[in-house]
């Protein structure tokens, strides 16, 4: 049986050494998870014209959007974030999800523990900040800043609305420092270039930033001179690949095993 992560660029995805390490730990021998170079239009192609030795596909940036159109199923999670980075075929075609939301889930508890979030403050407003914002608003996050260059409300703030969130909306040009000595906790969800003089500002809270390589960010690096604890992608990334290999294989993750596996190739 296969599974691969799709995406482009690909080279750089860690996704085939947590799901390798899952089928070796648990004895699956004739699995196999690799990488396949795919843009949002050749998803369909791609996942539809694919053997049936493959049961599930990992789907990155930028073809997230793509997935979830394709889909035959869609999961609440993936319908109500607008993508899905998780592929799985069933006796019906292909069911769309979204676990992107369980890896920050997953890295916010390991980050903040059983400290409550009350404030949050989400620096981007792409693909990767509307997992982030539906799992904030799931853990009974109270109110949310949103930094972006550009003004994304129209298409963030349904994610917010129906939990009761409180959201408001900033540019860079706003006073960052004051926004996150308010916050409990700093997402960022950019490239870490485009954080470029800002990291100072936003590093007065505990931060979970998406980028794992390469590791420490700038802004975390600044948010641990401050004395703040930190997480980085490499942490969501295994929380949510837990989800998808129970989805491909319909076993549990062995999760010790695919982490330690992240761990030792980061080093």
């Amino acid at each position: 049986m296969k599974a691969a992560v799709l995406g482009s660029p690909i080279e750089h995805s860690r996704s085939p050494i947590l799901h390798n390490a899952g089928y070796r730990e648990l004895g699956m021998d004739g699995w196999e998870y690799t990488r396949i170079r795919c843009t949002a239009e050749d998803l369909p192609g791609i996942v539809g014209g694919a053997e049936e030795s493959f049961v599930g596909f990992s789907v990155t940036m930028p073809s997230k959007f793509a997935a979830l159109e394709f889909a035959d199923d869609v999961t609440e999670r993936a319908q109500q974030i607008g993508s899905a980075n998780t592929l799985v075929r069933t006796g019906d075609g292909w069911r769309a999800d979204n676990t992107d939301c369980d890896g920050v889930t997953g890295a916010l508890g390991e980050l903040m523990g059983d400290t409550p979030i009350r404030r949050a403050l989400v620096v981007g407003g792409g693909g990767t900040a509307r997992p982030a914002l539906w799992a904030l608003a799931q853990a009974g996050v109270e109110e949310v800043t949103v930094i972006n260059r550009s003004d994304r409300s129209a298409e963030l703030a349904p994610l917010l609305e129906p939990s009761g969130v409180q959201v408001r909306f900033l540019g860079f040009d706003a006073d960052l420092s004051t926004a996150s000595i308010e916050a409990d906790v700093v997402v960022s969800t950019v490239p870490s270039a485009a954080l470029d003089g800002h990291e100072s500002a936003l590093a007065h809270a505990p931060v979970l930033d998406v980028i794992y390589d390469p590791w420490p960010t700038r802004l975390t690096t600044a948010a641990a001179a401050n004395g703040y604890l930190t997480v980085g992608g490499h942490v969501m990334l295994a929380h949510q690949a837990f989800g998808q290999f129970e989805q491909f294989t319909g076993r549990p993750a062995p999760r010790d095993a695919m982490r330690q596996a992240l761990e030792d190739s980061l080093r």
